[in-house]
């Protein structure tokens, strides 16, 4: 940002400061119609009590996201947007090569009726699907929690094993491992082919990829993000017949290609000549 550009920043600034005085003091006067906005408080990670967050440094946690307390993500694991981990009254391990999916909720119990402890331990390459609740459960290596589901104190979903789509699974149930359970409550629904066990496996595989993708695009500066504003308006899509007609080609910048990485087994498209 230039000096002219830091110029203008100051000055818009200060006019937003100026009518944020003006509000409170209007909010003031009117007596009972008085309220204060609160700033929002929201932090990616967050302390409570004495305990810390311990995220791997390969690890993508979403700006969105909140991991809070005793948490530790393993390495190549991510935490999508708006994603909470709360480990307050207890503690939550998330393993290596893991993905949380965007609006999930992972919580903890301080114990259940038998007085037992229940941490929420996830394993490695463990998908947990948009939308999912895992409560005090233990989820195993490369098991597979659908969108939505939802996991209460207690249950165990060994290696392997599936939880469909939106499924309630009760209390103190045990998932064997090669297995597919869904319904509310959630019942035992059929044995996992081959091809669906190695699809387990590979999609934790494409969402470190993604997630690697994610991070580098939200580590970049705001004079970064502003340069490829201004490419994408120059370089929208036009009708290709328009172009023609003006004798244009229009060649999409580097720095908006979509990395290969994303989407391995995607075929490249043929190109026009």
């Amino acid at each position: 940002m230039g000096t002219l550009g830091k110029a203008i920043y100051t000055v818009g600034f200060w006019i937003r400061e100026t009518g944020q005085a003006i509000d409170r003091l209007g909010s003031r006067l009117q007596g009972n119609y008085y309220f204060q906005e609160q700033l929002s408080r929201h932090r990616t990670l967050m302390n409570i009590f004495d305990k810390a967050p311990v995220v791997d440094k390969d690890a993508f946690v979403a700006p969105s996201a909140s991991v809070i307390g005793d948490v530790q993500v393993g390495r190549g694991s991510s935490i999508w947007y708006g994603c909470v981990l709360r480990g307050d009254v207890n503690s939550i391990s998330v393993g290596s090569g893991t993905n949380i999916q965007d609006n999930s909720l992972v919580h903890v119990a301080k114990s259940n009726l038998s007085g037992k402890v229940l941490p929420t331990i996830i394993g490695d390459n463990v998908t947990v699907g948009h939308s999912a609740v895992l409560h005090g459960c233990t989820v195993e290596d490369e098991a597979f929690v659908g969108m939505g589901a939802t996991l209460l104190d207690g249950v165990f979903v060994e290696k392997n094993a599936m939880v469909a789509a939106g499924a309630l699974v009760r209390q103190n149930t045990r998932i064997p491992a090669g297995e597919v359970w869904g319904g509310n409550p959630a019942k035992f629904l059929r044995k996992l082919t081959d091809e669906e066990i190695a699809f387990i496996s590979q999609s934790a595989t494409n969402y470190t990829n993604l997630a690697q993708v994610h991070a580098a695009e939200n580590a970049k500066p705001f004079d970064e993000i502003e340069l490829e504003k201004l490419l994408r308006k120059k370089f929208a899509r036009r009708d290709e017949d328009y172009d023609s007609m003006l004798g244009v080609v229009r060649e999409t910048p580097p720095e908006l290609i979509l990395p290969d990485n994303i989407l391995p087994d995607k075929a490249p498209k043929p190109s026009q000549n």
